[in-house]
């Protein structure tokens, strides 16, 4: 190996040996620090949706191929409805659920556990009911505008895990209904919807997005009509999480003039709901996603209106809150999601590491230094304890052994190996060996 090589790696070993401890203090610390902040997420989350064919299962399919992008495997747990979300949080069973508005009462301790990723998007309250069960006596081309006019007839208001029947009860409490006045049946959506298109059912209460296939289907079904709320506003001021909402002429179908004119309806807010704990990382996905999804023109909203921070009952999550008012963070429209999320977590610690290990770098170069010199220094020891015995005996010193000791140690010093750089401190060792030699040598 040519000696201009070996004097360079030699070099290079003397400083790596020289700032090895402060890398392993360094990633030591950085360590600690990915383990105590813990930035990246699971790969596996679990979803509460709804029932089948409901909007909430069609939302969660979308949510999940979304995060899938970020290599999160989004788990979805089927159940009846909103209520049933809830009571899934709670037990924690699901990690994250859509949960409606009014529809289930909220336990004091929920605020402990649970917090909202924001109000999605609104859910009328569709009461479909059947041309033919409209009462006689109102008249050919009545309609139903009030839930006063539902006594009598035989009226599905959905499972308890869906939590309609907790919102029909104290809609109709408002209205005065006597319960016992009305055949309540509390099937799931699509056996219920079955029954209602046979007959065996006058009217059926859904609480869902305008994108569940059941609403979808029901509002282009000849025969079916849709009951309006003229007391719509009057609704949203008596319960705070109602809204009133208008689904107006034509939207369903343009050409067909379905609806044929406004209809006015009250509506709950739906919040995507997740139990605190859950990984903040996760938390930024999915209100990434749910900007995306829930971000478009709708219905019964306009572009970019939702999600937003209102209308909630649970509070906002820090995560959520910044991701609804300033979108992506800047990192990771440029940089995979992993990446971006571990800088992003990670800055503040590593420059509390990079003002820690600044200072101490400074003795890197001293300790170099020694080190190097380290190795020539220890011979002059010896070669002092050579020269002190000629002057204790310099009247008859034992020339040869001495001259042998000299002879040894220079032949040491002749194969120290140093850099470039502190070839004159070696030099220097050989020269003074050469003075002790003449003096030694002295008549």
């Amino acid at each position: 190996m040519p000696k201009t090589i070996r004097y360079t790696l030699l070099s290079l070993r003397d400083l790596a040996i020289s700032v090895g401890p402060f890398i392993v203090l360094a990633v030591g610390l950085l360590l600690l620090a990915y383990l105590w902040l813990d930035p990246n997420p699971p790969k596996r989350v679990t979803l509460a949706t709804g029932p089948a064919q409901s909007a909430y299962e069609e939302f969660g399919k979308r949510y999940a191929r979304l995060l899938a992008e970020d290599g999160i495997d989004v788990t979805l747990l089927p159940s009846q409805g909103s209520a049933h979300n809830l009571q899934l949080l709670r037990e924690g069973k699901a990690d994250l659920g859509f949960v409606q508005g009014g529809t289930s009462e909220m336990q004091p301790e929920d605020e402990d556990k649970l917090e909202s990723l924001g109000s999605l998007f609104v859910e009328p309250v569709w009461l479909f009911y059947r041309e033919g069960a409209v009462p006689k006596s109102a008249g050919k081309g009545a309609s139903l505008d009030a839930l006063t006019q539902l006594q009598g007839l035989r009226v599905n208001i959905g499972t308890a895990g869906s939590g309609i029947p907790s919102l029909m009860n104290k809609l109709l409490a408002s209205n005065k209904v006597d319960l016992s006045t009305l055949e309540l049946s509390k099937l799931e959506q699509t056996p219920a919807t079955v029954d209602f298109l046979e007959g065996k059912l006058d009217a059926i209460v859904f609480a869902s997005a305008p994108e569940s296939l059941m609403v979808q289907m029901l509002l282009q079904t000849p025969g079916v009509k849709l009951m309006d709320f003229p007391q719509s506003e009057a609704y949203a001021r008596r319960f705070a999480f109602l809204s009133p909402v208008v689904l107006p002429r034509g939207v369903v179908d343009l050409a067909a003039n379905i609806p044929p004119q406004d209809v006015r309806l009250v509506a709950p807010t739906t919040a995507l709901v997740s139990r605190k704990g859950t990984h903040p990382a996760l938390l930024q996905l999915f209100v990434q996603a749910g900007n995306q999804i829930h971000g478009s023109a709708g219905w019964f909203k306009r572009a970019r209106e939702y999600p937003k921070l209102e209308n909630n009952e649970l509070p906002i999550s820090a995560e959520a809150e910044r991701g609804i008012k300033s979108g992506k963070p800047f990192l990771q429209r440029y940089l995979p999601f992993w990446v971006a999320n571990l800088v992003e977590r990670m800055w503040l610690v590593m420059g509390i590491i990079l003002a820690i290990m600044l200072p101490l770098s400074r003795i890197i170069p001293p300790l170099y230094a020694f080190r190097v010199r380290s190795r020539i220094f220890r011979w002059y020891g010896q070669l002092r304890d050579i020269e002190n015995r000629i002057e204790r005996t310099s009247d008859t010193p034992n020339t040869s052994a001495l001259l042998e000791e000299l002879n040894n140690l220079e032949r040491r010093a002749e194969k120290i190996s140093v850099p470039l750089s502190y070839t004159n401190e070696l030099y220097a060792l050989r020269s003074n060996i050469h003075l002790v030699r003449r003096k030694l040598q002295r008549p």
